[in-house]
C-alpha cells in the first residue's frame, strides 16, 4: 500500500496528459515485471493455455480503463476527492459477487452501496457549485472504481490456477498495448517531453506498478477479492496527506463528511462479504 499510495504524487507531479502517463506507465511495468518471469518463472509462462486468455485480456482491458478514468480524474478533481472515490472498489466487489452468484442483495450490501453513493455525492456538491470539471472528475473517479473491482475480480479468477508472475506480465503487456494503440490514436504527445515528466513515469511503473499492483495480484492466490480491495482503503489516507506536505493542496471540506460517508458503505460491504456462506467464484460453501 505503501507503493500504490504515491501514484497520484507522480501522476500530478508529471503533469502531462492521462494517455501519455497511462502507455508509458504501464509499458515500462510490463517491461519490469517480465524481466524476473523470463529468468525465473518460464514454466509459468508454458502452462499458460489459450483458454486462459480471454480471462486476462478482460483482466487488461478492466485495468486499462482504470487507469485512463483515473488519472484524467486527478487533473480535474484534488487527490483527496479523487483517491476516496477510486478506492470505493470493495463495494464494488461485494455487489459484482453477489451478481455473479445471481444471489439476491443483501441488506448490507445494499447499504453500503447507498452509503458510499452518498458520500459521493457529498464530496461532488458539497462546495463545488458550479464546477462542472470537478463532478466530472469525481464521477470518472467512481468509474476507475468499478474497472479496478473488474480487475480484480478477473484476477482472482485467474490466480486460482495462475502463478502471479505469468499472470501480471501478461496482463500488463495487454494493459500496454491497449493504452499504447490509444495513446498513438488519439495523438497523444509521446516524444520531446520534459525530463521531469519522464522521472516521474519511470517512477511510477517502478512503484505503484511494478511493486504496487503486483503484490496486490500476489494477494489475490491468497485472500479474497473484497479482503484485497479493503487494503486500499489506506491509499487516501497516505495519499491526501502527501498531497498537502508535497503539493501544498488542502482537501475540500467536504472530505471529512463525505469521506466518513463512503468509508462506512466501504466497513459494511467488507461485513456484508465477511457474512456470505459462499466463496464468490465457485459457489462452494466456505464455513
Amino acid at each position: 500500500m505503501a507503493s500504490v499510495s504515491v501514484a497520484a504524487i507522480f501522476i500530478r507531479l508529471a503533469d502531462t496528459e492521462p494517455l501519455t502517463f497511462a502507455a508509458y506507465r504501464l509499458s515500462l511495468g510490463a517491461a519490469l515485471v517480465a524481466v524476473p518471469t523470463l529468468l525465473r518463472s518460464r514454466a509459468g509462462l508454458r502452462a499458460l493455455r489459450r483458454a486462459d486468455m480471454p480471462l486476462l485480456v478482460l483482466s487488461g482491458l478492466f485495468l486499462a480503463a482504470h487507469f485512463v478514468l483515473w488519472i484524467t480524474s486527478l487533473s480535474l478533481t484534488s487527490v483527496a476527492s479523487s483517491v476516496l472515490l477510486v478506492t470505493t472498489t470493495p463495494v464494488f466487489v461485494a455487489l459484482a459477487s453477489h451478481l455473479w452468484l445471481r444471489q439476491r442483495i443483501g441488506r448490507l450490501t445494499a447499504a453500503a452501496v447507498a452509503l458510499t453513493m452518498a458520500g459521493g455525492a457529498v464530496l461532488a456538491a458539497g462546495g463545488w457549485a458550479g464546477e462542472d470539471r470537478r463532478l466530472l472528475g469525481d464521477g470518472l473517479a467512481l468509474l476507475a472504481a468499478v474497472a479496478v473491482a473488474g480487475y480484480i475480480l478477473a484476477g482472482q479468477r485467474a490466480r486460482t490456477r495462475i502463478a502471479n508472475m505469468p499472470y501480471v506480465t501478461v496482463v500488463y503487456t495487454v494493459t500496454a498495448v491497449v493504452l499504447l494503440a490509444a495513446a498513438v490514436g488519439t495523438g497523444a504527445p509521446m516524444l520531446g517531453l520534459p525530463a521531469k515528466t519522464y522521472f516521474w513515469i519511470a517512477a511510477s511503473a517502478l512503484l505503484p506498478q511494478a511493486i504496487g499492483h503486483t503484490l496486490l495480484n500476489w494477494a489475490l492466490g491468497h485472500a479474497s477479492a473484497t479482503s484485497v480491495a479493503m487494503a486500499v482503503r489506506a491509499e487516501p489516507l497516505i495519499a491526501t496527506l502527501l498531497a498537502i506536505v508535497v503539493l501544498g493542496e488542502m482537501p475540500p471540506w467536504t472530505v471529512l463528511p463525505g469521506g466518513a460517508l463512503v468509508l462506512a458503505g466501504v466497513y459494511l460491504a467488507i461485513r456484508a462479504d465477511q457474512g456470505t456462506a459462499l466463496d464468490p467464484l465457485t459457489g462452494a460453501d466456505r464455513r
